[in-house]
Protein backbone atom coordinates (compact mmCIF):
# COMPACT_ATOMS: atom_id res chain seq x y z
CA UNK A 1 0.00 0.00 0.00
CA UNK A 2 1.31 3.19 -0.86
CA UNK A 3 0.05 6.82 -0.13
CA UNK A 4 0.67 9.87 -3.14
CA UNK A 5 0.54 13.16 -1.47
CA UNK A 6 0.75 16.16 -3.41
CA UNK A 7 -0.34 19.99 -3.24
CA UNK A 8 1.56 21.94 -0.68
CA UNK A 9 4.02 25.05 -1.37
CA UNK A 10 3.87 28.80 0.08
CA UNK A 11 1.35 30.14 0.75
CA UNK A 12 0.00 33.76 2.13
CA UNK A 13 -1.77 34.26 5.30
CA UNK A 14 -5.40 34.27 5.24
CA UNK A 15 -5.04 32.20 1.70
CA UNK A 16 -6.40 28.38 0.66
CA UNK A 17 -4.65 25.68 -0.28
CA UNK A 18 -5.93 21.80 -1.06
CA UNK A 19 -3.82 19.03 -0.79
CA UNK A 20 -4.58 15.91 -2.27
CA UNK A 21 -3.60 11.73 -1.00
CA UNK A 22 -4.14 8.80 -3.47
CA UNK A 23 -3.93 5.26 -2.12
CA UNK A 24 -2.89 2.61 -4.34
CA UNK A 25 -1.36 -0.62 -4.25
CA UNK A 26 -3.41 -4.08 -5.06
CA UNK A 27 -7.03 -4.93 -2.75
CA UNK A 28 -7.67 -3.54 0.44
CA UNK A 29 -10.24 -1.64 2.26
CA UNK A 30 -10.08 1.32 4.09
CA UNK A 31 -11.76 2.43 7.27
CA UNK A 32 -10.18 6.08 8.07
CA UNK A 33 -8.13 8.57 6.22
CA UNK A 34 -6.82 12.02 6.99
CA UNK A 35 -3.94 14.17 7.77
CA UNK A 36 -1.79 14.57 10.32
CA UNK A 37 1.14 17.36 10.34
CA UNK A 38 4.43 18.21 12.15
CA UNK A 39 5.95 22.03 12.51
CA UNK A 40 9.65 21.81 13.31
CA UNK A 41 10.28 21.14 17.29
CA UNK A 42 6.40 19.60 17.67
CA UNK A 43 4.99 16.36 17.54
CA UNK A 44 3.09 15.24 14.60
CA UNK A 45 -0.55 16.34 15.50
CA UNK A 46 -4.19 15.35 13.86
CA UNK A 47 -5.66 17.57 11.54
CA UNK A 48 -8.32 16.06 10.79
CA UNK A 49 -9.81 12.35 9.76
CA UNK A 50 -12.99 11.07 8.45
CA UNK A 51 -14.29 7.15 8.75
CA UNK A 52 -16.54 4.84 6.84
CA UNK A 53 -19.50 6.55 9.13
CA UNK A 54 -18.76 9.68 7.56
CA UNK A 55 -17.90 10.48 10.85
CA UNK A 56 -15.50 13.84 11.00
CA UNK A 57 -12.83 14.86 13.60
CA UNK A 58 -10.93 17.64 13.40
CA UNK A 59 -8.26 19.78 15.14
CA UNK A 60 -9.38 22.49 17.65
CA UNK A 61 -6.70 24.72 15.86
CA UNK A 62 -8.52 23.59 12.13
CA UNK A 63 -11.92 23.82 13.13
CA UNK A 64 -14.05 26.16 10.38
CA UNK A 65 -10.93 26.89 8.32
CA UNK A 66 -9.90 23.16 7.12
CA UNK A 67 -12.23 20.67 5.25
CA UNK A 68 -11.39 16.79 4.82
CA UNK A 69 -13.04 15.15 2.27
CA UNK A 70 -12.77 11.42 0.31
CA UNK A 71 -13.65 9.88 -2.82
CA UNK A 72 -13.83 6.15 -2.04
CA UNK A 73 -13.94 5.09 -5.92
CA UNK A 74 -10.32 6.91 -6.19
CA UNK A 75 -9.17 5.90 -2.85
CA UNK A 76 -8.14 9.11 -2.57
CA UNK A 77 -8.53 11.89 0.86
CA UNK A 78 -8.22 15.51 0.03
CA UNK A 79 -7.38 18.66 2.53
CA UNK A 80 -9.54 21.69 2.05
CA UNK A 81 -7.15 24.52 4.21
CA UNK A 82 -9.08 28.19 4.09
CA UNK A 83 -8.13 31.18 6.13
CA UNK A 84 -4.07 29.87 6.48
CA UNK A 85 -2.28 31.35 9.81
CA UNK A 86 1.39 31.12 10.11
CA UNK A 87 1.36 28.44 12.51
CA UNK A 88 -0.16 26.34 10.26
CA UNK A 89 3.19 25.95 8.73
CA UNK A 90 4.20 22.23 8.88
CA UNK A 91 4.57 18.54 6.96
CA UNK A 92 1.51 17.55 6.22
CA UNK A 93 0.92 13.52 6.43
CA UNK A 94 -1.64 12.10 4.88
CA UNK A 95 -2.49 8.67 6.37
CA UNK A 96 -5.24 5.24 5.54
CA UNK A 97 -6.20 2.88 8.28
CA UNK A 98 -6.69 -0.51 6.05
CA UNK A 99 -8.83 -2.72 7.50
CA UNK A 100 -6.46 -5.86 8.43
CA UNK A 101 -3.38 -4.27 8.12
CA UNK A 102 -3.04 -0.77 10.13
CA UNK A 103 -1.81 2.57 9.74
CA UNK A 104 -0.14 3.22 6.61
CA UNK A 105 1.53 7.11 5.59
CA UNK A 106 2.84 9.63 2.85
CA UNK A 107 6.29 11.15 2.74
CA UNK A 108 4.79 13.95 3.73
CA UNK A 109 4.28 17.49 1.86
CA UNK A 110 5.55 20.80 3.23
CA UNK A 111 3.52 24.10 3.41
CA UNK A 112 4.53 26.96 4.47
CA UNK A 113 2.64 30.25 5.34
CA UNK A 114 4.13 33.37 5.18
CA UNK A 115 3.95 36.56 3.51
Amino acid sequence: VQLQASGGGLAQPGGSQRLSCVVSGGQFVINVMGWYRQAPGKPRELVGRLNNADVYTYSDSVKGRFTVSRDNAKNAVYLEMNGLKPEDTAVYYCFAHVVGRGNYWGKGTQVTVSS
